[in-house]
């Protein structure tokens, strides 16, 4: 089959077939030997015995053609060649996938100083940066550089000189009295003990104007005979009131249920302080609605507190009162953590509209000031772990049985008498009342317990205070901003005038 192709092909040229194949043969072939398989072989030499042809004429081409006798070259790798490991082939029907990736790490792999292009040689430039091969570090260096490590070196010097003076110089002795007094606990001397706690003094009293309180004196000085001889201590944030973000209505804040009621009637028995961890431009505006009245005396906010560990301590020590007479009524016991004896911890309010935690702890806050409890600390040890309202109702119950138990048995010994006897052991004295008060043996004739007394004298007191408020609230809100629009304008007055007085253009006295 192969002949009869190929021959008609070259009889019309057959000098030229002669000539090229002379050439062909004397030239090395550029292409590699290809070589038939023998089954194709011997299917051609058959097909040549069987063909009818007459004698062949003479060949006008060489028997051997070099360029078809090509060999196929050996593909597979040798064994001792490493073969890379094939990434598997990208889906390009996601689209054409970025190359910037490889052609990244192949630049980071090469050398940056291969300036001759062959990667065998990229291996003598693999070093980056300065001071690699057969230069030193130093050839690399100018004169610029030199000057500036040599600066450098002098900063550092000069920056550890200055260190160790300043720390000689924190751990120096105290210098005055004033100041050994003020850190007991850190006496002078020149041990290595003592000259640490006194630079960690002086370091602390550096940046004891961040932490600590605006002032030494939260409350000024007053007559104990002048004011409420207890001070209540409240917090503002989920005890007096609630604040929610919505999408619908933004920031919203609820006044508890009994706010109003809890406030007016411990007024009469307290003094009452709102002492809160928020800033003063946010809780003063919250402030004025909640309390329009100004029934609480002092406002403390988060310029008062002390800032440690990442929390705002309210720490009584700064209140200026005497701590056997202060009660802190607070939602997070860190607030509390420098005087937990002195604070009742209650749940945070959430919103509930129903709630009666605040109306339901009077009776208890009202028994301290009434009876006059020498120290509330050691009472409210004895509520430790319990809640407040329900345990106070379990004991007032018992008290009172007690009471109705010793009454009976007194009246049966001295009919007659009873009543002063009873009254002179409890040591209550027959005294004058104002507006028609019973006195107290006149309410333990009745059968009241003198707490019975305390507390409807308190409700009597309330039910003036409402009375006043519905009488003469509207008067007292237009007095005081009246008084604030006053000072107001006296304060841009002043401002004016120092402002003008500065260009010399102060007011001349006629």
């Amino acid at each position: 089959m192969l002949s009869r192709a190929v021959l008609p092909l070259t009889r019309p040229n057959v000098f030229a077939s002669a000539v090229r194949a002379s050439t062909l043969s004397a030239r090395p072939s550029p292409y590699a030997a290809y070589k038939l398989s023998p089954g194709i072989q011997l299917r051609a030499k058959s097909n040549k015995s069987k063909s009818n042809t007459p004698k062949a004429a003479p060949k006008d081409f060489a028997a051997e053609q070099p360029e078809f006798d090509t060999k196929a070259e050996s593909t597979q790798p040798s064994e001792s060649a490493e073969q890379p490991p094939q990434k598997p082939l990208p889906d390009l029907t996601q689209g054409i996938p970025s190359t910037l990736a490889a052609e990244l790490e192949g630049r980071m792999k090469k050398g940056p100083l291969n300036l001759t292009e062959d990667p065998t040689q990229s291996e003598e430039y693999e070093t980056e940066g300065r001071g690699g091969g057969d230069i030193p570090k130093g050839g690399y260096e100018t004169s610029i550089d030199r000057r500036k490590a040599r600066m450098a070196n002098i900063v550092y010097a000069g920056m550890l000189f200055a260190g160790i003076a300043g720390m000689v110089y924190l751990g120096r002795n105290w210098e005055t009295e004033e100041e050994a007094q003020q850190h007991p606990e850190t006496p002078s001397g020149w041990s290595p003990g003592l000259w640490y706690n006194r630079i960690k003094a002086r370091t602390s009293d550096l940046t004891s104007y961040y932490k600590d309180p605006a002032f030494p004196k939260l409350l000024p000085d007053e007559d104990a005979e002048m004011r409420q001889p207890y001070t209540l201590v409240l917090s503002l944030e989920d005890l007096l009131v609630h604040s929610e973000w919505t999408r619908e209505h933004g920031w919203r804040v609820a006044k508890r249920p009994g706010v109003d009621y809890f406030l007016r009637y411990l007024n009469q028995y307290y003094e009452l302080v709102l002492f809160t961890s928020v800033p003063s431009m946010m809780a003063d505006q919250v402030l004025r609605k909640l309390d329009p009245y100004r029934i609480i005396r002092w406002p403390l906010f988060r310029e008062a507190t002390r800032y440690k560990d990442g929390e705002y301590i309210k720490d009584l020590q700064y209140l200026n009162r005497d701590l056997s007479k202060v009660i802190l009524i607070d939602t997070k016991e860190e607030h509390a953590r420098h005087q937990p004896e002195n604070a009742i911890i209650l749940d945070k309010w959430t919103g509930d509209p129903k709630d009666k935690t605040l109306v339901a702890l009077i009776p208890f806050l009202e028994y301290l000031a009434g009876m006059g409890v020498e120290d509330v600390r050691t009472v409210l040890k004895s509520f430790e772990g319990t809640p407040i309202p329900i345990e106070f109702a379990k004991r007032e119950k018992a008290m009172r049985e007690r009471f109705e138990k010793d009454l009976a048995e007194e009246q049966k010994k001295r009919p007659s008498r009873g009543l002063g006897n009873f009254a002179a052991a409890l040591g209550l004295k027959s005294s004058v009342t104002l507006n028609g008060e019973q006195t107290p043996s006149e309410g333990l004739a009745q059968g009241k317990m003198l707490w019975d007394q305390i507390r409807e004298r308190g409700q009597k007191n309330y039910e003036m205070i409402e009375s006043e408020i519905r009488l003469n609230g509207e008067k007292w809100l237009a007095e005081m901003a009246a008084e604030e629009e006053k000072a107001r304008q006296e304060q841009m007055q002043s401002m004016k005038g120092s402002f003008t007085g500065m260009f010399g253009g102060g007011s001349k006295e006629q």
